[in-house]
């Protein structure tokens, strides 16, 4: 059984520690175990309850009346909710917990609901691209396994697979080429299939490089395919500090414009270049592409 410290429990729920206290000492709510030498820890269903209580609380249900609940209602109540399959909120938390569960089933179901409610676009923009920002960081802090991170990539990767795959191949008269790809040492391809998923609804034409693309290759690349434009996301934590190193490594001889998205590119202050565009946000991607 994994035991969690309110400082993992901080970072799962996006609740403060000092708040989590609160609810223990004034509804005794949720109190912590202890182990033999006392220390104070939270057990895999405390975590699940936590999460529901969170769920019940972002959705309009004072914590007053929450502690007020048996375990039963709170669950019931949190089982309504999911049903709506358009609020953000309530299925970040579904998403993460079914993560921590390793339960494919209950992922791919809140996948499925999102996407026939909201669309693939819309989707990714408020609940997935959020979501994956959250595991990210939670992987790199040690508050959740490697094995846990790739679980919920791997799903939310076939899945926009499947919603390429629905996609009628129809090229525009007008279509611009793009070169798709992922620079050395980023192997995150969620985003880049977004991307392809985005050029084949507008009717542009692509080459789906992938990931960890060596740089003296893709200058090979750009001179056989001849793109209009080169694309590349950037997502890695452990790129952050060498974000504008990379591109200028990338921009090097390229001799086509670049167009570069992802979480890096939000957080990051980019250096303004010649032929680089940076798209900051989902909003950014659909509208320069729909566009062209």
């Amino acid at each position: 059984m994994k035991k969690y410290s309110i400082s993992d429990i901080e970072a799962l729920i996006g609740i403060k520690a000092h708040t989590i206290r609160a609810w223990e000492i004034r509804y005794n709510l949720v109190p912590p175990k202890r182990t033999a030498t006392n220390i104070r820890y939270y057990a895999e269903e405390d975590l699940k309850l936590l999460l529901n209580i969170v769920t019940l609380n972002q959705n309009g249900y004072k914590i007053s009346r929450i502690a007020k609940m048996s375990h039963q209602q709170i669950t019931d109540l949190v089982l309504q909710l999911n049903a709506d399959w358009g609020n953000e909120s309530v299925q970040l938390l579904n998403l993460s917990n079914a993560t921590m569960a390793y339960d494919e089933d209950e992922f791919a179901k809140i996948l499925a609901g999102c996407i026939d409610e909201m669309g693939l676009i819309k989707t990714m923009d408020i609940v997935l691209f959020p979501f994956m920002k959250r595991v990210g960081m939670l992987w790199q802090t040690g508050t959740i396994d490697p094995s846990q991170e790739h679980f919920a990539s791997n799903l939310i990767r076939e899945r926009i697979i499947v919603e390429i795959d629905k996609i009628e191949k129809k090229i525009k008269k007008d279509a611009k080429r793009f070169l798709l790809f992922l620079p050395e040492n980023e192997m995150h391809e969620t985003g880049l299939l977004f991307t392809r998923y985005l050029l084949k609804k507008c009717g542009h034409e692509m080459l789906y490089l992938g990931s960890e693309i060596p740089y003296a290759d893709l200058r090979a690349v750009i001179k056989s395919y001849q793109p209009d434009y080169a694309f590349m996301v950037l997502t890695s934590l452990n790129l952050g500090k060498d974000v504008n190193k990379i591109i200028g490594k990338v921009m090097d001889g390229l001799g086509v414009p670049l167009l570069v998205a992802g979480s890096l590119i939000a957080e990051f202050d980019i250096v303004v270049q010649d032929h680089l565009t940076p798209l900051k946000n989902v909003c950014d991607m659909v509208e320069f592409l729909e566009e062209l």
